[in-house]
C-alpha cells in the first residue's frame, strides 16, 4: 500500500500538480485562519454570525472553503473576532 506521503512526493514532481496543489494549500491556509481566530475569539457560528450580520449557515459554508468571500467580508470577519486583516502580494 503507498502511503499518502510517498503518493504526494511522487505527484508533487509534476509541475501541473505542484500547481494546484499550491493554489489550494493556499486556501486551506485562509480557512485555517478564519476557524482560529473565531476560536481564539471564544465565538460560535451563530454569535459570529450575529456580530457580522449574516447566518450561521453562511459562517459555516465560509468556513468550510464553499464560497470566496470578499475583502469586505474578510474584514467584517476580522473585526468581529477581534482581528486585524492582512493580505500581502509577495513576488
Amino acid at each position: 500500500m503507498t502511503k499518502l506521503a510517498d503518493l504526494k512526493q511522487r505527484l508533487i514532481e509534476h509541475p501541473e500538480f505542484r500547481e494546484e496543489y499550491a493554489k489550494a494549500d493556499i486556501e486551506f491556509q485562509l480557512l485555517e485562519a478564519l476557524v482560529l481566530a473565531r476560536t481564539r475569539a471564544k465565538l460560535s457560528q451563530a454569535e459570529l454570525a450575529r456580530r457580522i450580520g449574516t447566518t450561521q449557515s453562511a459562517i459555516a459554508r465560509l468556513e468550510a472553503g464553499g464560497v470566496s468571500p470578499s475583502v469586505a467580508t474578510l474584514q467584517r470577519y476580522a473585526e468581529a473576532t477581534g482581528s486585524r486583516l492582512e493580505i500581502k502580494l509577495l513576488p
